[in-house]
């Protein structure tokens, strides 16, 4: 081969390769959708529904996409009234995490394949939920910023933001709300959805995004809401450190140590939730007030706070004295079964861990998160593939980079109370696991009651409980449990036609 013949098979080769590889390049498709019909049934009655995977552009404020966000809609077949059909738009937390968790778990038409109370089975993948709200409701889940496929698009010029740019853009408390609130418009709007009753359900962080969505929908797109859902909450900017803090936790000690049987036998023998109301009192009037004294409490009081702690806890009084009635969730997880030589999950503490040494002060691992990620992975990977057809090189995400984000400036909680004051339709209800030790729900109950400091608008703020962890609905009984109280938290909070979004005057 000549020099001339090997330029000319160069540059051929430079000309081609573009063209050879553009199908194969990993990047996201900016505006697209697939539809796909499907039936399955629930609460023992068949329907058909359609499954919608595609990608919506977010824009900058001169039109040009900036990122591309990744969504599944469902939607029931044959209504007659749209209109008057609820919409419930759903997200997970993290933040940086894919919406995975409630799609293919929770409300969605499929779940996981997982034994009754939550833990793997193969072969992986997803069956039948026969619970599923999408009777009564429609769904779409929805995946932030660098989560599930979702990405940020380079600019004009092909060259990606930095990362300061991206984290102004995306990747904070109150940019994640307000690029969200403009994607959520363009939404409704293409699938014509404007006189549906709107609901937004958020899990752990993404109860942070919806109760600040909540303000920003109504403020900015003037589209106003029949209800936020809750679940697992971490604080939403209602600030609970310190002596409350470290109160809060043992509600869930107690919980915790009933499940694995490890509190006395007058506790051991009732109900879990016939003992809690006995706890949380102590909690409120006896054990914060101790901890607030600090090392100025008297000796007298402080043995018996600690044996009472200790009773309820299931710890040996010498561990809470050693700890000075401040016990670390972290140390609990670790020091609860250690006889046993075992520990116990954060997010959910049925799950049980092993570590390396007996000794040491927390957990070596999360028990409860390597056995989801063990379930979930293949799963969403597979259905979202081969059951609803989206196919793409691209990586899902379960956790994606969107650190470091800036947590400043958050005032969710009392945006979401501002938003209910500003629109009586709109109402609030929490759902946490008692086993959850991350957001626990004494925790969320306390975030409950701090929500409308005036008492005002408590009858719109509910609470449901369950015997599960974070993700309450991977356990077979609360599964139906959680989507029943949605499916009627729902109902309840649909005015009829003659219903006025107003307050009445008092005389």
């Amino acid at each position: 081969m000549t020099f001339r013949h090997f330029i000319t098979l160069s540059g051929l080769l430079l000309l081609l390769s573009p063209l050879a590889n553009a199908e194969f390049e990993r990047k996201i498709a900016i505006d697209e959708s697939k539809t796909s019909s499907h039936s399955t049934k629930v609460n023992g009655k068949k329907f058909d529904y359609t499954a919608t995977t595609g990608t919506q552009p977010v824009w900058d404020e001169d039109g040009n996409p900036i990122a591309s966000l990744f969504y599944t809609y469902y939607q029931r077949s044959k209504v007659k009234n749209n209109a008057a059909r609820p919409l419930l738009i759903s997200f997970n937390g993290g933040p940086g995490s894919a919406s995975v968790w409630m799609h293919i778990a929770y409300t969605g038409p499929k779940v996981l394949n997982v034994d009754n109370e939550g833990f793997p089975l193969q072969p992986y993948g997803v069956k039948t939920n026969e619970f599923s709200i999408l009777d009564s409701d429609d769904i779409v889940f929805v995946n932030p910023v660098n989560t599930g496929y979702s990405r940020v698009l380079p600019n004009k010029e092909g060259e990606m933001p930095s990362k300061e740019e991206q984290k102004k853009m995306f990747f904070g408390v109150n940019a994640d709300v307000k690029y969200l609130a403009d994607w959520v418009n363009t939404f409704v709007t293409r699938n014509n959805r404007w006189q549906s009753p709107k609901y937004l359900i958020g899990e752990s962080y993404g109860t942070t995004r919806v109760s600040g969505l909540a303000l920003e929908l109504q403020s900015r797109q003037w589209m106003y809401l029949n209800g936020v859902i809750l679940v697992s909450p971490t604080d939403i900017g209602i600030k609970r450190d310190g002596p409350v803090k470290a109160a809060n936790r043992l509600p869930y000690f107690a919980a915790t140590a009933w499940y694995h049987q490890a509190l006395t036998s007058d506790l051991q023998s009732q109900d879990l939730l016939d003992i809690l109301p006995e706890i949380e009192q102590f909690t409120l009037e006896q054990y914060l007030p101790a901890l607030a004294k600090g090392g100025f409490i008297a000796e007298d009081e402080k043995q018996r706070i600690a044996k009472q702690v200790a009773r309820y806890s299931g710890l040996s009084v010498q561990e809470v004295l050693r700890n000075n009635l401040d016990i670390e969730a972290s140390y609990f997880w670790k020091e609860i079964l250690r006889n046993r030589e075992q520990t116990v999950g954060r997010l959910d503490s049925r799950y049980l861990g092993i570590d390396e040494k007996v000794t040491g002060s927390r957990p070596d691992y999360n028990a409860e998160l390597t056995s989801w990620l063990h379930s979930f992975t293949p799963a969403i990977n597979y259905y979202l593939r081969e059951e609803l057809n989206y196919k793409t090189d691209l990586k899902y995400n379960m956790f994606g980079n969107v650190h470091p984000w800036d947590r400043t400036n958050n005032n969710t909680g009392k945006n979401l109370r501002l938003a209910m004051a500003q629109n009586p339709y709109l109402n609030v209800m929490i759902q946490s696991g008692y086993y959850d030790g991350a957001t626990n729900y004494f925790d969320a109950k306390y975030t409950l009651s701090q929500l409308d400091p005036s008492g005002k608008m408590k009858d719109r703020l509910s609470f449901k409980g369950y015997k599960s962890g974070h993700m309450m609905y991977l356990r077979y009984q609360d599964l139906e449990a959680s989507n029943q109280d949605i499916r009627e938290f729902i109902k309840a909070t649909l005015p009829n036609r003659t219903t006025p979004a107003k307050y009445q005057s008092k005389h």
